[in-house]
């Protein structure tokens, strides 16, 4: 079970997700749907379409769609990172608001970490893997 967090002074409800380098914040309450995404709009920040539709599917997911104020902050990597981030964020913020929600977000997978980051360099090799060409001669 996800720990509910709540703001006490504004009553918003706040998710935090991770996903390869980049961490978002979230913060719910019932309105309009209006998005904001660091201070701009959704669709400024996320151009294209999938982008956008993988963060929307968790309010779907939950008959949400367009009833929630959501303000993200989000740092790090690209944007399919960042927006895998803002996905968990928004699950879990949901879980918070709604202890129900909690069951059907776990069995679309919202509320898995994708764990997939890049591996580091190690010495004596050129990258992560490969190592240096051999030479007979």
């Amino acid at each position: 079970m996800i720990a509910s967090k709540k703001d006490p002074k504004t009553g918003e409800f706040l998710g935090t997700g991770r996903r390869k380098t980049s961490v978002a914040s979230v913060r719910i309450k019932t309105g309009s749907g209006n998005v904001t995404i660091n201070g701009r709009t959704f669709e400024d920040y996320f151009p294209v379409m999938t982008q956008r539709t993988y963060i929307t599917d968790t309010l779907e997911a939950v008959g949400l769609g367009g009833k929630i104020d959501m303000s993200v902050t989000v740092s790090g990597g690209g944007p399919a990172g960042q927006s895998g981030a803002c996905r968990m964020a928004l699950a879990r913020a949901l879980c918070g608001m709604d202890a129900e929600n909690f069951p059907k977000l776990r069995h679309e997978g919202f509320l898995t970490r994708d764990s997939r980051m890049k591996e580091r360099k190690k010495y004596g090799l050129r990258g992560a893997r490969r190592g240096t060409q051999f030479s007979k001669r």
